[in-house]
């Protein structure tokens, strides 16, 4: 048996952006089994360990975002997508940033191997794309102005309203299944602000994002409405499902890899130490009652 160490963070800023060595973290995590895809077939593997792989990511606090004084990338995905890597031997780490509808297209076209911002199923990405196993979850909550003055009791009470989500996201593609025409932004900062300044009268929005946003803006003028449950159709095949990264159809050892490695991080704990970093908790290893 092996032992390998916990990440190391790091990234440089140059049209692509490139990770370099930075300090290291001072917990560590034993990994019981190591890479065994020799006979697996494709090489996608191979040639991520060998030449390297890019990484799309979107800048989305506290999944991912790029620090402007450091130039390093952070976040929740990052720190994952940083240790799967570690794990399978992968040394040479680029990273992509851009608008997240932007995410697929790069993937498909070879611009970047891995969607790591995180992303989960849907009936029309899994025509095109495939998915690592889970890493981890999160829900949606439907946010509004303080008071909640149109009185929304239900995601149906959405209809007819200004809503605003994330154009390509869960949220998007939920909100036009059942009948609202969204409003939709390319970051979730205009998002939020727009609700917050009276442009909007909802968000459909990440919960994670939400409280990241409530934290570092605590004199907002908003209200998540925990109260409401979330439909099982946008949990179940609705795109808010367990949180995975994606990869093309045909890299299949790249996939079974990363599908391994975060089954590793899961039993070990060190999913759990990430999510902890950032202010979440164990119950975001696995998909949970949503209304309290």
């Amino acid at each position: 048996m092996r032992r390998s160490d916990r990440f190391i963070l790091a990234l440089g800023l140059a049209g692509s952006l490139v990770a370099l060595p930075a300090l290291a973290q001072q917990q560590t995590f034993f990994n019981e089994s190591q890479p065994m895809f020799d006979n697996c077939g494709d090489p996608s593997l191979v040639k991520a360990q060998k030449d390297g792989i890019t990484l799309g990511f979107s800048v989305n606090p506290p999944e991912a975002w790029l620090d402007e004084q450091s130039k390093q990338a952070k976040g929740i995905d990052w720190d994952m997508n940083k240790a799967v890597l570690d794990w399978m031997g992968v040394k040479n780490i680029k990273l992509e940033w851009m608008p997240w509808e932007s995410q697929v297209p790069a993937l498909l076209s070879k611009r970047t191997d891995v969607i790591a911002g995180n992303i989960h199923h849907t009936a029309e990405r899994d025509k095109v794309i495939s998915f690592s196993g889970p890493a981890y979850w999160y829900g949606p909550v439907i946010v509004v102005s303080k008071g909640n003055p149109l009185g929304i009791k239900s995601y149906d009470d959405l209809k007819g309203k200004q809503v605003g989500d994330i154009s390509g996201s869960a949220a998007d593609f939920y909100l036009r299944k059942i009948g609202v025409t969204p409003t939709s932004f390319k970051t979730e900062i205009d998002e939020l602000q727009s609700l917050n300044q009276g442009r909007l009268q909802a968000v459909l929005e990440d919960d994670l994002v939400y409280l990241e946003f409530a934290k570092t803006n605590q004199n907002h003028n908003l209200e998540p409405l925990w109260s409401i449950p979330a439909p099982a159709d946008i949990i179940n095949g609705g795109g808010y499902g367990m949180a995975r990264f994606a990869m093309r159809k045909e890299d299949c050892t790249l996939r079974s890899a990363y599908t391994q490695a975060l089954a590793e991080m899961r039993a070990n704990g060190h999913v759990s130490a990430i999510l902890k970093n950032y202010g979440l908790s164990d119950r975001n290893l696995v998909m949970y009652k949503l209304n309290p």
